[in-house]
């Protein structure tokens, strides 16, 4: 799921560098899609590791957070820019702090929780800029978009990889549980 979260990310990141003449209501929606995919993949996530791991539920809460930011994005496709660019910010701000969360779980099991510490921590800081400068025109908006979901989503990419390294490594001796024990 993290590779999943990660490819998304990174999907999402380059279309709007490569068409950085985007639409407002396209970048709603290409927002909306990405918020819920990465939303679904993490309850999923959630649900599958509640019987292995005792801190489940920070997944299923960044996955219904996300969930929550891509339905408002659809339900009002209208809203101004600034309360769009408050919606994205306020969304990365929260799924950082809990993948912040999540990989200090991970710490004691997986290698390179690094990766999904700095993931996190970038969401945070690209939350706090948008929050703190909400007027920035919408091209900035889609490369500060852009590189914050390209690097969040290399970070988590890596992080999948190594998890699955791990998982296959250990497969018989110490299985990892997709949230952390």
């Amino acid at each position: 799921m993290l590779m999943l979260r990660g490819t998304l990310a990174v999907a999402f990141g380059l279309a709007a560098v490569l068409v950085p003449g985007l639409t407002l209501l396209l970048l709603v929606g290409m927002f909306a899609a990405y918020a819920l995919l990465s939303g679904v993949s993490s309850i999923a996530m959630a649900v599958k590791s509640r019987r292995v791991d005792s801190k489940w539920w920070l997944l299923l809460l960044l996955g219904l957070v996300s969930v929550a930011a891509a339905v408002l994005a659809v339900v009002y496709p209208g809203m101004t820019a600034l309360v769009l660019v408050l919606v994205m910010g306020i969304n990365a701000v929260v799924t950082g702090a809990l993948d912040v969360a999540i990989a200090v779980n991970l710490r004691t099991i997986l290698h390179g929780h690094w990766m999904m510490v700095a993931s996190g921590m970038l969401s945070i800081l690209f939350g706090a800029l948008v929050i703190a400068m909400p007027q920035a025109g919408a091209l900035a908006l889609v490369w500060l978009i852009s590189l914050h979901a390209i690097l969040t989503g290399a970070l988590l990419l890596g992080l999948g990889l190594r998890a699955r390294r791990a998982a296959r490594g250990d497969a018989s001796r110490n299985p990892v549980p997709a949230g952390g024990r």
